[in-house]
């Protein structure tokens, strides 16, 4: 049997790079200090809460992990309008009629695992870059990470020292209550770590299905794909 021969594409910029890995430990610090602020642990200590400032770390981490987190955020918009065919803005919202058909074949043959024709497959599924799931995925991640933005800022807008969050601060006015923003707000963040959670599988299965690189790309930057 002939082995399958490979082409190394250079596909995911060093910006790009720098916006995953940089987003990626954002959410993480993001999530584990923002369900601590929410649920405070009882902490059993020889010393008087007021001096141990416990607390007061957490909620700094999270105040830097959240500035960073939209600093990428900015990083990757501008990036969308000048970076490469794959990074570029375009690759995530064409909504073509190709568009839609490998959506429908990542759906059908990745997700319930259906068989399929091997020649149409390699027309369907033919993506270099992020597939129509996963760009549809990471649009939606996109919305969330904006409200978490515009929750976030608007609930630390009263008792920000500097002008930045508080231009936010009528969010919770617009949204009726400090209660409301903060329930949007968690409920975004765990929106965000499902999707983060399926976007690791995917990525991990597409690799050791289809042994194209795809963990390793991030590092790299590029991906290998069979010659046609």
């Amino acid at each position: 049997m002939k082995e399958k021969e490979f082409k190394r594409i250079y596909v995911w910029q060093v910006p790009v790079r720098i916006f995953h890995w940089a987003n990626a430990l954002s959410i993480v610090v993001l999530a584990v200090t923002g369900i601590i602020i929410a649920n405070p642990p009882a902490l059993q200590s020889d010393h008087e809460a007021y001096e141990t400032f416990y607390m007061g770390y957490v909620r700094v981490s999270h105040f830097i992990a959240a500035y960073v987190f939209v600093a990428a955020m900015l990083l990757r918009i501008y990036w969308a309008f000048v970076g490469n065919q794959y990074a570029h803005w375009k690759s995530f919202v064409p909504f073509t009629k190709k568009w839609f058909s490998n959506l429908f074949y990542v759906i059908k043959h990745d997700v319930f695992m259906l068989p399929y024709n091997e020649k149409k497959s390699k027309l369907l599924h033919i993506s270099v870059g992020h597939n129509s799931l996963a760009s549809f995925t990471y649009l939606i991640m996109f919305v969330l990470a904006l409200i978490m933005v515009f929750t976030g800022f608007g609930l630390y807008s009263q008792n920000a020292s500097w002008w930045l969050p508080k231009l936010f601060s009528w969010v919770p006015t617009f949204l009726g209550s400090d209660f409301t923003t903060r329930l949007i707000h968690h409920i975004s963040m765990w929106l965000i770590i499902f999707l983060v959670i399926i976007h690791i599988y995917f990525v991990i299965y597409h690799d050791v299905t289809e042994k194209e690189g795809e963990v390793s790309s991030m590092i790299n930057g590029h991906i290998f794909k069979e010659k046609s």
